[in-house]
C-alpha cells in the first residue's frame, strides 16, 4: 500500500475570517470552500490544514513538520508532510523568528499572498519569508493555494 503525498496548509492571523473579511481584498470564499475545491481537485493527496493567530502556533507546526515521519510537536497529523502552504498573514512582514523557522525547515515552504502586497501600503510591500521560501505566490487571489499546492505535487 503506497503512502498519499501529505501537504500542509497553514494559515496565520486573520485568515479564519476569509469570505467576510475586507471581501473586496480577500475575496469571498471561505477557507472551507477553498479546502474544499483544492481536495476536489487532489482528491488522491492527504491535506493537513491549520490555522493560528498565534505566531508561536505558526513556528511549532513548521518545526514540527520534519518530512521523515517524525513530528516534533508530537502532532501526529504533521508525520510524514512533503510540503507547506503557508499564508502568514501580517506575520509575514514582521516575524523574524517565523522567518528563522521556515528557513530551517527540513521541507518546502511555499508562500501565499492572495492580495499583491507590493501595491499596497508601505509596511506591507515587504516579506521577510520570500528569500527563504522555495516559492512565493503573489497576488493571485484565493486561486494563490492551488497554485502552490500545484508547485508542489510539480517539485
Amino acid at each position: 500500500m503506497t503512502k498519499k503525498l501529505k501537504i500542509a496548509i497553514l494559515n496565520g492571523p486573520n485568515l479564519n475570517r476569509l469570505g467576510t473579511r475586507k471581501p473586496e481584498v480577500y475575496g469571498t470564499q471561505s477557507m472551507a470552500q477553498i479546502l474544499l475545491d483544492i481536495q476536489q481537485r487532489w482528491p488522491d493527496v492527504h491535506f493537513v490544514y491549520r490555522q493560528s493567530n498565534h505566531e508561536g502556533d505558526l513556528i511549532d507546526w513548521i518545526q514540527g513538520v520534519t518530512g521523515d515521519g517524525l513530528a516534533v510537536t508530537g502532532d501526529a497529523s504533521l508525520n510524514d508532510v512533503k510540503g507547506i502552504v503557508l499564508n502568514a498573514g501580517g506575520y509575514s512582514h514582521t516575524s523574524v523568528a517565523l522567518r528563522d523557522a521556515v528557513e530551517e525547515s527540513e521541507v518546502k515552504v511555499v508562500e501565499v499572498h492572495i492580495s499583491d502586497i507590493r501595491k499596497r501600503e508601505a509596511f506591507r510591500r515587504e516579506s521577510l519569508l520570500t528569500d527563504v521560501c522555495a516559492h512565493s505566490i503573489i497576488g493571485k487571489g484565493v486561486a494563490g493555494y492551488a497554485e502552490a499546492v500545484a508547485w508542489l505535487i510539480d517539485i
